[in-house]
């Protein structure tokens, strides 16, 4: 089974870009390609799936131990001719010694390719080569792209490769009509590029004739994945899900729907800003992440939704509501022009835009009290990032922060609901997702499934 990690020396180097590029050569070839993103990020797999035309998952280090690590990639490569797996931040970088794309790489047995940000440097470029190299072993390592590499200096490059004894694998020069622009969450989101996919064939194009990708398909061979976890996944209840998904709100891992569904969900997508209610006999509500702020005044004139939502989680619908979904429970969220826009009114209180991100990285969740994932005293491991605050966060959970072990107050939780910013990943915590799916069959007697 071929693999390979497009890995980076640092967060905006340009590993979507290239990861971007090499998964479209792949398609282009016709080869069925899987996609994995290490870390708990949910944008650039947007952009897999943009590029390979199906879902691309994650493979988190906080959130799963090796076997499971092992499990997902087993699973979700099912079929593939390769995966390809896009690294976070920089390479050797975690929390606590794990979470990092180096650690991932041992976990999963998979080769390594560094993406080197070129801009401003020439032999530098070695130093920063040795340094990959030799900071930790084993490190899976087996060769680099260079992005923005002036083609002047490729041959240069490559020496310094061949001194070094690892391989250049090509490079992509800068060129402004094929990148992809970035905003707060690291890249804006497929739909806010135009043309996006002109552009990674064009991408593509370019690697065909910079980079090796035949040397890279060798590389990438591995044997069959062992070791992997072992879960039983019987169906606890055969339940219906209302699950939002549209632009204001598309933060969703893949792998918690095909968990929710390998526990017996069948997944039933609405969108919060075209549809006027919650489809009919659901016994469950999600309300994902997202970007609602740009898109506040149709949410908000959607009054139907509004008052169909609402009234669902007062009837006692169980349902879960991170970051941008629970933004929308709010009262009201305050635009950045100070205009306010009512919402769905669960929530007391005002969501408001701050100019710095207010709670970011890992975090493990205690709860306060008995609620709809777990019980008084037990922990979920969960992430935030997020510049939008609350008058209101909540405080049926202490976050404490994995980084540094700084302590919050967050999250309305109850019987029938989680509402706060932390995201949760369900395979880190299936008890917990086994918890909501018993809730929303409790909730859901007597609806014809």
């Amino acid at each position: 089974m071929r693999r390979i990690m497009i890995a980076g020396t640092h967060s905006g180097c340009g590993k979507t870009t290239v990861t971007c590029a090499i998964l479209q050569a792949l398609v282009d070839r016709g080869m069925r390609v899987a996609s994995f993103k290490c870390g708990p990020d949910y944008i650039d797999p947007m952009f897999h799936q943009k590029v390979i035309g199906t879902d691309s998952h994650n493979l988190d280090g906080y959130f799963c131990d090796g076997k499971m690590l092992r499990l997902l990639v087993a699973d979700n490569s099912a079929g593939a001719d390769i995966s390809v797996v896009e690294g976070v931040m920089g390479f050797y970088d975690g929390v606590a010694g794990k979470a990092s794309s180096h650690a991932v790489s041992r976990e999963i047995d998979c080769p390594v390719v560094i993406v080197i940000d070129c801009k401003g440097m020439s032999t530098s470029i070695g130093a920063v080569i040795s340094g990959f190299l030799n900071f930790r072993k084993p490190n899976n390592i087996v060769g680099f792209v260079f992005n923005r590499l002036p083609e002047q200096l490729a041959e240069d490059v490559e020496i310094l490769c061949k001194e070094l004894s690892t391989e250049f694998l090509g490079y992509i020069p800068f060129c402004k009509d094929i990148s992809l622009e970035s905003r707060k969450l690291g890249l804006t989101t497929p739909d806010g590029i135009s043309d996006l996919k002109n552009k990674t064939r064009l991408l593509a194009s370019k690697a065909e004739q910079t980079v090796n990708i035949e040397r890279m398909l060798g590389l990438a061979e591995r044997d069959q994945l062992s070791d992997v976890a072992e879960i039983s996944f019987a169906h606890v209840k055969r339940v219906r899900i209302a699950v939002a998904r549209d632009a204001a709100f598309s933060f969703i891992y893949n792998d918690n729907i095909s968990l929710f569904e390998r526990l017996g969900a069948e997944i039933k997508y609405f969108s919060p800003l075209d549809d006027n209610k919650v489809p009919d006999d659901c016994s469950g509500l999600i309300l994902c992440g997202g970007y609602p702020e740009l898109f506040v005044k149709r949410l908000s004139d959607n009054c139907e939704m509004l008052a169909s939502i609402r009234g669902k989680i007062e009837d006692g619908m169980p349902v879960i509501a991170e970051c941008g979904g629970f933004m929308y429970l709010h009262e009201t969220l305050v635009s950045d022009c100070g205009t306010e826009y009512p919402l769905v009114g669960i929530i007391h209180g005002k969501t408001f835009s701050t100019p710095r991100l207010q709670r970011f990285g890992y975090v493990k969740l205690r709860a306060n009290t008995d609620n709809l994932l777990c019980k008084k005293g037990e922990n979920i491991p969960a992430h935030e990032f997020h510049y939008w605050d609350s008058e209101n966060c909540g405080g049926d959970f202490e976050a404490v922060k994995e980084s540094n072990g700084r302590k919050w107050d967050c999250i309305h939780a109850t019987e029938t609901m989680y509402a706060g910013y932390p995201h949760l990943y369900f395979y880190a915590d299936i008890p917990a997702a086994v918890k909501f799916i018993e809730a929303c069959s409790k909730y859901g007697v007597g609806y014809d499934i």
